[in-house]
């Protein structure tokens, strides 16, 4: 948040172009940097980031909120519907190391832009596509995902360069109260227009609007160069100036480090392994119930005789405007209940971040195998421990990325971002919605083929999520273990 000093000129090449945030500074006199730029221009630039936040999210969710009408259409088995959530994720994950490389070391504000505008268009194309060409649109999702790499990659370490340590965390607890939140307007918006136009490819014709006012608003609103907190820039807090800082004998610049050298360092951080791991727990869960629950939701009214078998070409969209709803609300008070909590809680417990993130794994696990085994006989009940079990894993999303921004040095910060993203997504939402739809088919296959099986296949394999949120708390908690020492690492 350094803007128009006159300092960048002053930095070598590549302490203009490398690095994320710094690390804070707790030692030694500190004089305030002056700021030709108003404050109210980095709350613009973190709004816009916010918003697209949010389109990100509601492109990830339009599928699932109109799961019935896809796989009838498409006429796919719920292991080949699985699929589709699976090949949209293994396009991000892979495609978020190339854009953590690139947002380290080049113009971030191209890369989003050109990530907007490629993502955009990919979904609008694939509301064409016929029912002859189901691998068409499973090619698409594919690229959507790409697209969405370059955003998710890169946006968390723009927002932390804008602001210091007081506001970082407020700032991240806005920026990630858009996942659910965008998660649960991507459920209504498909619902909702595949109701209103009984045709659910219209559902793809709307993101893409708001992704086009997002890129203009990228372009007006956000500078082109984002300035980047480097190791000159922790000089300059010590002894007052860049210049300064450099004629002073004694003080260490820091030196540009290859790709290789980034990922070494970053597996021997501790902190950072276990609580990535924590995160692909998490992944894995809401990849699982983000793409299964209103199919599941509405096998379960049948059994119950609460609605009947769907025969026509758009089925009933309520489960997933409940839904939806749920994840919205759940989301947004999730995060802020993380974010509050974390901020108290660190004032007597230097592991708080971490011990907060195990806690609430472990509730959430609870309160989702409570909802699989009532869905049978009590669909409100179902709905409510489905709410505190979202509510629970969201309070964790802005936790664990600021756990990652202070035991990871600032240079590789982006590395460590699409690292993580890898990581997860790879062991995590990648896979649980095909393995979901795989297990669910094979227990199918097992049993006399009645509706009945087919609602019970998907109870069962949804038991596996409540296991692995169980593991995801024994990962957090192993991160208490190391945080404070990766911490001070990190500080040096």
């Amino acid at each position: 948040a350094y803007e128009n000093t006159g300092l960048q000129s002053q930095l070598p090449l590549e302490e203009q172009n490398y690095g994320a945030t710094a690390a804070r500074v707790r030692q030694g006199p500190s004089v305030p940097v002056p700021r030709n730029s108003p404050a109210k221009r980095d709350y613009l630039v973190a709004a816009v980031l916010c918003y697209a936040n949010l389109i990100n999210f509601m492109d990830w969710f339009v599928v699932p909120g109109i799961l019935l009408d896809i796989q009838k259409y498409f006429e796919l088995s719920d292991g080949d519907t699985g699929l589709l959530q699976t090949v949209f994720i293994l396009c991000y994950m892979l495609a978020a190391p190339l854009f953590g490389y690139l947002g380290d070391r080049y113009n971030r504000k191209i890369i989003l832009g050109a990530g907007i505008f490629f993502w955009s268009g990919v979904t609008l194309g694939s509301s064409f596509i016929n029912e002859l060409y189901y691998w068409i649109f499973f090619l698409s999702r594919g690229l959507v995902g790409i697209g969405t790499a370059s955003f998710s990659t890169i946006a968390p370490t723009i927002i932390a360069d804008l602001f210091e340590e007081g506001k970082r965390t407020t700032m991240l607890s806005i920026f990630y109260i858009f996942i659910p939140v965008g998660s649960g307007l991507g459920y209504v918006l498909a619902a909702g227009m595949a109701e209103a136009t009984g045709d659910w490819h219209w559902a793809f014709r709307v993101t893409p609007c708001m992704g086009g006012l997002a890129l203009v608003l990228l372009i007006v609103l956000v500078p082109h160069r984002t300035q980047r907190r480097t190791a000159a820039h922790r000089a300059l807090s010590i002894s007052g100036t860049i210049r300064e800082a450099a004629e002073k004998p004694g003080v260490p610049r820091t030196a540009k480090t290859t790709w290789c050298q980034d990922v070494i360092s970053l597996a021997k951080n501790w902190s950072f392994v276990w609580s990535s791991l924590g995160l692909t727990a998490m992944a894995f869960v809401t990849g699982a119930l983000g793409m299964w629950v209103p199919l599941f939701l509405y096998r379960a009214q049948v059994v119950q005789g609460i609605v009947s078998l769907c025969l026509q070409e758009s089925c009933n969209s309520s489960n997933s405007l409940i839904f939806g709803g749920i994840t919205i609300g759940t989301g947004i008070l999730g995060v802020i209940a993380g974010a509050e909590a974390a901020r108290r809680l660190r004032k007597i417990n230097n592991k708080a971040d971490p011990l907060i993130c195990a806690a609430s794994m472990f509730v959430s696990a609870l309160c989702l195998y409570i909802a699989l085994m009532v869905a049978q006989t009590n669909i409100l009940s179902t709905f409510i421990f489905i709410a505190f079990g979202e509510l629970f894993l969201s309070v964790n999303w802005a936790v664990v990325t600021d756990i990652l921004l202070y035991v990871v040095t600032p240079r590789r910060q982006s590395t460590a971002i699409a690292l993580q993203i890898l990581v997860s997504h790879l062991l995590g939402d990648a896979g649980s919605p095909y393995l979901i739809g795989i297990i669910s088919n094979a227990i199918q296959a097992r049993n006399a083929h009645s509706f009945r099986w087919s609602f019970w296949s998907m109870q069962y394999s949804f038991i596996l999520c409540a296991f692995i949120g169980v593991f995801g708390g024994g990962f957090f908690l192993l991160t208490s273990f190391y945080i404070e020492e990766d911490r001070k690492e990190a500080e040096k």
